[in-house]
C-alpha cells in the first residue's frame, strides 16, 4: 500500500473539512452583536419550515442533516444566547401523512438535534405539511398532532406566558378552511383571548397577566377598546393578508438574500392565486388584527424574510424556511422583548445551498487529488 506523500495531509483534510462545517453553521445576523442580558428581558429565537422526517430519515439525511443543524443550533444559542425557541411550522415534512408514533419521533428528532439545550422552553406553532390542507384537514386529525406538542389544545392554538411576555399560537391552516368545525374553534379561542386582554387592559395589570383566563365570556371582541399593539404576540405559520399599499418597505438587506415573493407575479390574477393560497384571508386577517390588537406578528410560509407594518401599525415579520429546501438561504429571527415593552430585531442567514455544493465539491476533489498523489 502506498504512503501518503506527507503524513500530515490527511490530519490537514479532515482539519479542512471541520473548519468547513463550522463555518456552515456559523449564522451571520444584521446589525451589531448581541448585548449581554439585560434584567427582565426575554430573547426569542424564531424558526420555521425545518423539515424534518423522524424515524422516515435516512442514515445519510441523520448523519449530515442532523449534524450540521446540531451545530447550527449549538452555535447559535451560545452565540445568542436565547431564552425561549419558538417554531412557526413544517416542524416535519410530511407529518400530514404521518402515523401518531412516527409523529412523535419528529419531535424526538427536534430534540435530539438540540441536545442540552433542548431544556429551553420549546413553542411549536403548527403548520400545513403537519396537519394537512383544507382538503383533508380533520379535528381529531389535529388534535392527536397537538396533544405531542406542549401548550396546544384540541385546535391547534395555545396561549404562552414567558417572562412577562404573552405569546399566543393559532392554527393558520385551520382558518384557510371555510366554515368548518375546526375554523370555528380557532375562532372561538381568539375570542376568549380577546376577552382575556380586554380584562387585563382594564384592570391595568397587561402584561404582567394578573387575572387568569376565566369568565367574561359575555364581552365581544367586536367591543375591543384596547390601543393598536397592546395585545400579545402573535405566531402564525401563514403571514396575514396584506395590501400593496399597506408594505412600508422595510427590507434593510441584500436582495440575494432577502426576497419577497410578490417580485415574480407577472400578472395580478398570479398574485391573487398566491395569496389565496399562502396568506391567510381578509377576513381573517382583520379578525386576528381587531380581536388580538398583537403586539408584533410572527409567521413563516413564504421561504423568505419580510418586515413592514399593516395600515393600522401593527408590525408582522415573515421569519424565512431553516432548509436548503426552499430558495435563499436558510434563516432565522431573533427578537429580544425588554421589560420597558420595547423590541429589537436580528435577522440571522446561514450559507446559501451553492456555497454548501461547492465547499463539498472541493473537498472531495482534494481528497481525491490526494489519494491520487499517494499511490
Amino acid at each position: 500500500m502506498a504512503a501518503w506523500p506527507n503524513p500530515a495531509l490527511p490530519l490537514l483534510l479532515v482539519a479542512a473539512l471541520l473548519a468547513f462545517e463550522d463555518w456552515l453553521a456559523t449564522s451571520s445576523c444584521s446589525g451589531d452583536p448581541p448585548a449581554a442580558h439585560a434584567p427582565g428581558e426575554l430573547r426569542a429565537m424564531m424558526v420555521s419550515d425545518l423539515m424534518l422526517l423522524g424515524s422516515d430519515a435516512t442514515y445519510a439525511d441523520r448523519f449530515f442533516r442532523d449534524h450540521i443543524m446540531y451545530k447550527f443550533f449549538a452555535n447559535s444559542i451560545q452565540t445568542l444566547k436565547p431564552d425561549v425557541i419558538i417554531v412557526l411550522g413544517d416542524i416535519s415534512v410530511k407529518g400530514s401523512e404521518l402515523t401518531e408514533r412516527k409523529w412523535i419521533s419528529v419531535i424526538e428528532q427536534f430534540e435530539g438535534i438540540l441536545e442540552h439545550h433542548s431544556s429551553l422552553p420549546l413553542l411549536i406553532t403548527l403548520g400545513d405539511k403537519d396537519v394537512g390542507t383544507c382538503a383533508n384537514l380533520e379535528r381529531k386529525f389535529v388534535q392527536r398532532r397537538a396533544k405531542h406538542v406542549p401548550g396546544l389544545d384540541s385546535c391547534g392554538c395555545g396561549a404562552f406566558e414567558i417572562s412577562n411576555v404573552s405569546f399566543v399560537s393559532l392554527n393558520a391552516v385551520a382558518l384557510l378552511c371555510g366554515n368548518n368545525n375546526l375554523r370555528l374553534g380557532v375562532e372561538k379561542f381568539m375570542e376568549r383571548e380577546s376577552h382575556h386582554f380586554q380584562r387585563l387592559n382594564e384592570a391595568g395589570c397587561y402584561p404582567s397577566g394578573c387575572e387568569n383566563r376565566e369568565g367574561s365570556a359575555e364581552v365581544s371582541w367586536r367591543q375591543n377598546s384596547m390601543e393598536s399593539g397592546s395585545g400579545p404576540v402573535v405566531l402564525l405559520h401563514f403571514p396575514l393578508h396584506k395590501l400593496d399599499a399597506e408594505v412600508t418597505g422595510v427590507t434593510t438587506f441584500s436582495e440575494a438574500i432577502v426576497s419577497d415573493h410578490s417580485s415574480v407575479f407577472s400578472s395580478s390574477k398570479q398574485r391573487e392565486i398566491y395569496d389565496r393560497l399562502h396568506t391567510l384571508p381578509v377576513n381573517s386577517t382583520q379578525y386576528i388584527l381587531q380581536a388580538l390588537k398583537p403586539r408584533i406578528v410572527f409567521s413563516a410560509h413564504t421561504g423568505s424574510f419580510l418586515d413592514f407594518l399593516h395600515a393600522d401599525g401593527t408590525r408582522e415579520v415573515t421569519v424565512p424556511a431553516m432548509t436548503w429546501k426552499t430558495r435563499g438561504a436558510p434563516g432565522f429571527v431573533i427578537t429580544t422583548f425588554d421589560i420597558k415593552g420595547a423590541m429589537t430585531l436580528k435577522y440571522c442567514w446561514l450559507a446559501q445551498e451553492w456555497h454548501v455544493i461547492i465547499g463539498y465539491l472541493a473537498f472531495l476533489c482534494l481528497t481525491a487529488l490526494a489519494v491520487r498523489l499517494s499511490h
